[in-house]
């Protein structure tokens, strides 16, 4: 995901560096799990994570986690374009990336058979896997990041993938192939990847829409597997890394920007089924995640506010009221990395969800619970 944003690649090299070491201090030091704001309660929901990334409440009623994974170890050099130095090679594996559900704050498997892989040790390994799920009807589908011969996994691309009740996996759309037939208006050569960073999805009326960050568009893909461009971001805004997706109406997309962060440089995009945009919301820094409410009371994620590179104790939760007004919701989270608002009106957040070493079965990475007074 970080390496969405990297220009130059010298600042993406320290910036991992930093998250790195950062990552390891704060498990060391055990900080808080946020700052409670307005009147907000945070408690930890569920552990066990390697890489969490975006997370949804299923058909049945639980919560369901996309994770990164533990990185890959399989190279393709010789064999196709690879991402250039110091972010690439990539390396990769064809399994690990995971999606996990929870049930009664306890971490289960659904599939561990999706793709992950791991950038260069030189910039700390940023890994990539699944990135974010979504149901059409009670089928579950996984937007893979992890994937794609650039990524060291040659045989098993970026894209959607159909996941059934017994964990099997079957690719329904292949985005990197599509991304390379049809390139946007303005990739940033610097920081280009050829098979993309997939970041976010969301299932409306029977499509799923995936945002990609590093190429700069917003795509639907239909459960044949058809895929077609809504809109090209790049061609209008340039390489602003979008990110976060919501549906409430029209999509609403986030993005994250580039290194090194400039706080208040990010913003919320209102983007039209025909593929209008219009910006929104103003003023936001590193969002990652996205969410509306009952009472349609948007909720935007930012990673990091106040610091030039991805800082643990930095993210962030605002609510954003008429007019464009933002009220911190809760704030001093570790390295958050996706949202979703629960049935039961609380808001779930993915942390640690980046920088901090994987381990098997049982990762580093939580989500967090956060209730909301109204």
């Amino acid at each position: 995901m970080l390496n969405s944003h990297r220009i130059p690649r010298s600042l993406l090299s320290t910036a991992i560096a930093t998250v790195s070491m950062l990552a390891a201090g704060s498990a060391a030091s055990a900080a808080p799990l946020a700052k409670h704001s307005g009147g907000a309660s945070v408690s930890v929901y569920a552990t066990g994570f390697n890489n969490p990334r975006q997370l949804k409440f299923g058909p049945d009623g639980n919560l369901y986690v996309a994770e990164g994974g533990p990185g890959g170890t399989g190279s393709t050099v010789g064999q196709c374009t690879q991402v250039v130095p110091p972010v690439g090679p990539y390396k990769g594996s064809a399994t690990g990336g995971r999606i996990s559900k929870v049930v009664n704050g306890v971490r289960t498997t659904v599939t561990d058979q999706l793709p992950t892989s791991s950038a260069s040790e030189i910039i700390g390994g940023d890994v990539e896997g699944v990135a974010d799920i979504d149901w059409i009807g009670n089928t579950l589908y996984a937007l893979v990041a992890g994937g794609g011969c650039s990524h060291g996994v040659a045989n098993h691309p970026n894209g959607i993938y159909r996941v059934s009740a017994n964990g099997s996996t079957t690719l329904v759309a292949d985005l990197g192939a599509f991304q390379q037939a049809h390139p946007v208006a303005h990739p940033e050569p610097g920081d280009f990847e050829p098979d993309g960073t997939w970041y976010s999805m969301v299932s409306v009326r029977g499509a799923l829409y995936a945002v990609e960050p590093n190429h700069g568009e917003l795509d639907k893909i239909t459960p044949d597997g058809h895929i077609t461009r809504v809109v090209d971001i790049s061609a209008s805004q340039g390489h602003i890394v979008p990110t976060a997706i919501a549906q409430h109406g029209v999509f609403y997309v986030g993005n994250l920007n580039t290194f090194p962060i400039q706080t208040g440089s990010s913003k919320i995009l209102k983007i039209t089924p025909s593929g209008q945009i219009d910006t929104v919301v103003w003023d936001l820094t590193t969002v990652l995640g996205v969410a509306f409410d009952k009472r349609a009371r948007m909720y935007v994620l930012e990673m990091t506010v106040g610091a030039p590179f991805p800082t643990p104790g930095k993210g962030q939760i605002v609510r954003v009221t008429g007019f464009g007004k933002k009220e911190v919701i809760a704030d001093g989270l570790v390295l958050p990395t996706g949202l979703t608002i629960g049935p039961d009106g609380a808001l779930y957040v993915s942390a640690k969800g980046l920088g901090f070493p994987p381990s098997l079965p049982e990762g580093p990475g939580e989500v967090l619970r956060i209730t909301v007074p109204d």
